[in-house]
């Protein structure tokens, strides 16, 4: 009897790119981008229409991806907070599948500084490999490896992420860089992926973790022109930078302390002195970098399918974090708006092709792709998970029970520098929010601060704090005990369904 799950071992190709929008797809409608190849991917699989990162910024979300766990679980805080090392992870469970998990690209995983010696050069970054893959090709902040392959293909020039650095124009213009399209660290991950999956005589495994379209922003021709300033929908936000300031305290914080070099390789100053025309030039550089990484991927597509790979290839393309591409007068990621959290999700099961082309509106979340996989791979995460699998939704089901509403958190503590402390008078344990939004409402409660409540119905831009509404106190009270109540049941249940007996231990399902 062949199992629903495949009669064959199925390949296995994870794809991230990091800090790409939820809605940025053209399968989802947007108003300006086209992804033609994520949109065929989606055409033969199943779209997450709501689909949420557990936390920001990349190494906080990447281990709710990796592990399968809420923030409130993992601690990986802040980028720099070590993973657990007593956690499960997608790579282990691949590996006791029979895989050997292999990475190209990155995991922003800092390791676990207990039992590792002092002097160990693993513990000086957050740019360590999660445990469990074998690297192929590893490309961190620096970029390296990219830069000396500029090299040998004859960019002298190619020293230092100066590359990135459009000479002669304005700071947020849409020059090229002087490497071409075939040339971009994207194009890079991709060639060296398929050089090794042609190398592959047996079901593999691949994580490729794109860098783009996550700043400089910067893309080379044609991507550069492919979208002007005046394409996309409205900005999100209040139309003023003093109207945003005024909704929330941290808000007022997060628009003062971005600089300019984060986003634009070499750039001077603080984001506020960009105006909302250079947020819109940025904004369509932006999606020509998602256009541009779709187009890679579409080389992946095309190759595994010339290949005979692609009939038993499962695929999931996802995202960390999100981009606020200039909502809220912001860039970057982090806070509570829905731009930084909400993420694309699109899988592929070429063992369920029965329902291939649907969209998923369900709210889910990141911490559900561990899950997904072990159901699919027939084996048990080895501690509690608070994702679930999407494997139903795949059959074209919605699984009973299932969550109602997004949930994500943001800490934004300064272990190092103390920079937030210093700034709202907080302990670092008190510098941190979470998030609960459903349909109809959403509600930010801040550990240190005061809370937020947004009518999405009515204002989908969250431009208005209706926490101190007298006349809206019992929706307040409802969404901070739903909060509370979600949190209470997903603290770590790894041994809490078992009792030891007379008779030895008795372990209870989860579900039970």
């Amino acid at each position: 009897m062949v199992n629903q799950n495949g009669p064959v071992k199925p390949n296995i190709l994870l794809v991230t790119a990091d800090q790409w929008r939820g809605d940025c797809l053209s399968a989802l409608g947007h108003a300006c981008v086209r992804t033609p190849n994520l949109d065929a991917l989606a055409a033969e699989g199943t779209l997450f229409a709501r689909h949420y990162a557990g936390a920001a910024p990349c190494s906080p979300a990447r281990a709710s991806l990796y592990t399968g766990l809420y923030q409130m679980n993992h601690r990986v805080c802040r980028n720099g907070s070590p993973l657990d090392a007593r956690f499960d992870n997608l790579a282990l469970l691949g590996r006791r599948a029979g895989y050997d998990p292999t990475l190209f690209g990155y995991t922003d995983t800092a390791p676990d500084p207990r039992g590792m010696a002092p002097g160990d050069p693993h513990l000086t970054t957050y740019e360590g490999v999660l445990p469990g893959f074998t690297t192929r090709t590893l490309l961190p902040e620096h970029e390296r490896p990219w830069l000396s392959w500029l090299r040998e293909r004859g960019h002298a020039e190619a020293t230092s992420r100066d590359v990135h650095r459009a000479s002669g124009q304005p700071e947020t213009g849409n020059a090229p860089p002087r490497y071409g399209r075939d040339e971009t660290q994207t194009a890079f991950l991709t060639d060296e992926f398929l050089r090794w999956q042609g190398e592959q005589d047996g079901a593999w495994f691949a994580h490729i973790s794109f860098l783009r379209p996550h700043p400089p922003f910067v893309v080379p021709e044609p991507y550069n022109t492919m979208f002007a300033a005046s394409d996309g929908p409205a900005f999100a936000g209040a139309a003023d930078r003093d109207s945003e300031r005024a909704l929330h305290p941290y808000v007022a914080w997060q628009m003062a302390a971005q600089k300019k070099h984060s986003f634009v390789q070499g750039a001077q100053g603080c984001v506020e002195d960009w105006s909302r025309a250079d947020f819109a030039a940025l904004r369509a550089v932006y999606y020509g970098m998602i256009a541009e990484v779709d187009a890679q991927i579409g080389r992946i597509f095309a190759t595994l399918r010339a290949r005979g790979a692609w009939e038993n290839t499962l695929v999931i393309f996802c995202s960390d974090h999100g981009e606020m591409a200039g909502d809220h007068w912001l860039l970057g990621k982090g806070g509570f708006f829905e731009a930084s959290y909400h993420i694309p999700l699109i899988i592929r099961d070429p063992a369920r092709r029965a329902h291939a082309g649907t969209q998923v509106t369900a709210f889910t979340s990141a911490a559900d792709i561990l899950p997904t996989l072990a159901e699919r791979l027939g084996l048990s995460p080895a501690n509690h998970q608070d994702g679930a699998s999407l494997l139903p939704f795949l059959d074209g089901r919605t699984p009973a029970n299932w969550r109602e509403a997004a949930f994500w958190e943001f800490d934004f503590r300064d272990i190092a520098d103390g920079a937030a402390e210093a700034y709202f008078g907080l302990p670092s344990n008190a510098c941190n929010l979470a998030v609960i939004r459903d349909g109809a409402w959403k509600y930010v409660h801040f550990a240190g601060l005061p809370p937020l409540l947004f009518d999405l119905a009515n204002d989908p831009a969250e431009t208005r704090n209706l926490a101190d509404d007298p006349a809206l106190a019992p929706v307040r009270l409802a969404c901070a005990e739903r909060l509370l109540s979600l949190r209470a049941r997903h603290l770590d249940q790894t041994l809490a369904y078992t009792h030891l007996a007379a008779g030895g231990p008795v372990i209870a399902p989860p579900s039970a």
